[in-house]
């Protein structure tokens, strides 16, 4: 079965981010649509969510923020606040088929700005 060039693209950082992540981390998966941003924590040894959030929960959508950008500052903050609260801050980032630029840039910033390590 041949996979396609996105599934090659997220099983290769996936496959280099499990090597490394049985020190104890979890891993930070991002997922980014055209105009809503999703990250979650994931516990790859027990397979489990841990936490989540979305630009689509009603709290942030109440916010009206048309930016983008904005958005996924206020997602990133949102996290980080939840993750305190679960004493996780120390996190792999998995950007996913996604390049390290723009939104996905400005979301880890932030992330590392309200106390995660990445």
């Amino acid at each position: 079965m041949k996979l396609s060039t996105t599934d090659r693209k997220k099983f290769s950082v996936r496959k280099k981010l499990k090597k490394v992540s049985k020190s104890g981390r979890f891993r930070l998966s991002i997922f980014r649509s055209t105009k809503n941003i999703s990250p979650q924590i994931i516990d790859d040894i027990n397979n489990v969510t841990l936490l989540s959030v979305s630009s689509v929960e009603k709290d942030i959508k109440a916010m009206n923020k048309k930016n983008k950008i904005e958005l996924s500052k206020i997602v990133a903050e949102k996290l980080a606040k939840k993750a305190q609260v679960k004493k996780i801050t120390k996190i792999y980032f998995d950007r996913g088929i996604n390049k390290y630029h723009g939104r996905v840039k400005i979301f880890a910033e932030t992330l590392r700005k309200n106390g995660m390590e990445l």
